[in-house]
């Protein structure tokens, strides 16, 4: 392909990767070594199996990208270990839903090292919510095993390039180093190499490879990579960032929790099966094996809960920071009514702009901790006008049938906290 012989070409005539020296936190540089990864390393060493969790979003889950690339990488430059690695990427979401995923997801399969990439689906969150979540991560992965490496991973799109230009951090990969150097865990900059490009005039970031064969060409959206250019560009910078890491030695010390960097973060943070909730009105169990939009979503649930009568309504009782659901968004999804108590209910929309398909989604909303609530999540009977939200984005309703039920669709409890009888 003209794409990979383009990257092969300007990767050669290029200068190598140069791992900047420690700074201020908020300069963007390759690699902030910190406490490196020694454990990691040591099971490579010793030859033994290695299995490495990649959480994060659409970038990551991306087949052929950086996370399958990385593998390869480190298989061909450790041939004497063998990898394997954990897809736990899920596209259009951040750490406020990984932090729930991190357990289930990746921690039950045994990771030895757990990538963790959320700086583009972060971005725009103000930092307190970013601390809570991306502490949390850490905080799960070392109270099960310490001797799990951990590694945040900062990506890019075309709106972050200008701060790498600028060797700035975005905001969204400053709240995590924030997390990274509290925690003593490295941070990399996969975009820093993209961004140097592009202000050279030898990247663009959108565009179609065989209009430009002067230049590479990042992405077809501004975001999602090329697996030839961009991925290439990312794992090529994570394969520097990981040779200087690799000289990092374990210290031989009894492991202890750092303390909290925020007292709210999400270290409790647990999916909860919908079975262990109280159901009102008419919900169905749907499977992959009987419905159409479990069988799409699959991969992500086993099954789901639906409702479409407006009324109808999941109960829990909890006490902690937050509930939410681990749901679906789609054609024929209406809206929940959220209420706490006795309070005003909220309505939580599950339709959008993109919602012409069917994808796995969520919501979380706070909760105060002093006391026990009673959450109500209800099928609201107030019609969304589809045609209207679609229209946002030039989107159009291909078959009215898809878009007449206001269903709603339950995965997963999203809860910080405990249940309570």
């Amino acid at each position: 392909m003209r794409i990979r012989s383009t990257l092969l070409i300007y990767w050669l005539l290029l200068p190598g990767l140069i791992l900047a020296q420690p700074s201020s936190l908020k300069q963007a540089q390759l690699v902030k070594v910190r406490a490196g990864l020694p454990h990691f390393f040591e099971k490579i060493k010793a030859k033994e199996k290695v299995r490495i969790g990649y959480l994060g979003g659409s970038i990551t889950e991306a087949s052929g990208g950086w996370r399958d690339q990385s593998l390869q990488w480190l298989q061909k430059q450790y041939p004497q270990a063998t990898f394997t690695g954990i897809n736990a990427g899920v596209g259009g979401t951040g750490s406020d839903l990984g932090v729930f995923r991190v357990e289930p997801q990746v921690l039950g399969l045994k990771p030895d090292l757990v990538f963790v990439e959320f700086a583009v689906n972060d971005q725009g969150k103000k930092p307190e919510q970013i601390y809570r979540a991306m502490e949390g991560i850490v905080r799960k992965i070392w109270r099960q095993n310490p001797t799990i490496d951990i590694c945040f991973v900062y990506t890019l799109t075309a709106d972050l390039a200008p701060y790498y230009q600028r060797q700035e951090l975005p905001p969204a990969a400053l709240a995590m180093e924030e997390i990274a150097e509290h925690y003593d865990v490295p941070g990399v900059c996969l975009g820093l190499e993209v961004a140097r490009l592009a202000q050279e005039g030898k990247l663009i970031f959108k565009g179609k490879p065989e209009e430009h064969p002067q230049q590479l060409v990042f992405s077809a959206d501004n975001v999602h990579p090329y697996p030839e250019t961009g991925q290439a560009l990312y794992t090529q910078a994570l394969g520097a960032a990981l040779r200087k890491l690799a000289s990092v030695q374990k210290k031989e010390r009894a492991f202890v929790m750092p303390a909290p960097f925020v007292a709210d973060h999400w270290e409790a943070a647990r999916m909860v099966p919908l079975d262990r909730l109280a159901r009102h009105g008419s919900w169905q169990i749907i499977k992959p094996g009987t419905d159409s939009v479990a069988y799409l979503l699959r991969n992500r649930f086993s099954y789901l809960l639906k409702s479409t009568h407006p009324g109808d309504y999941l109960e829990v009782r909890m006490k902690g920071l937050a509930c939410g659901l681990y749901d679906v968004v789609g054609p024929g999804c209406g809206s929940y009514e959220w209420q706490m108590d006795q309070q005003t209910p909220q309505l939580i929309p599950r339709f959008d702009s993109y919602a012409t398909y069917y994808r796995s989604h969520f919501f979380v909303m706070p909760t105060p901790p002093e006391q026990a609530h009673v959450i109500r999540f209800r099928i609201s009977g107030e019609k969304l006008n589809k045609a209207d939200i679609l229209s946002k984005r030039n989107q159009r309703m291909d078959d009215s049938r898809r878009f007449e039920e206001n269903a709603g669709y339950a995965g997963q409890l999203l809860l910080v906290g405990d249940l309570i009888p």
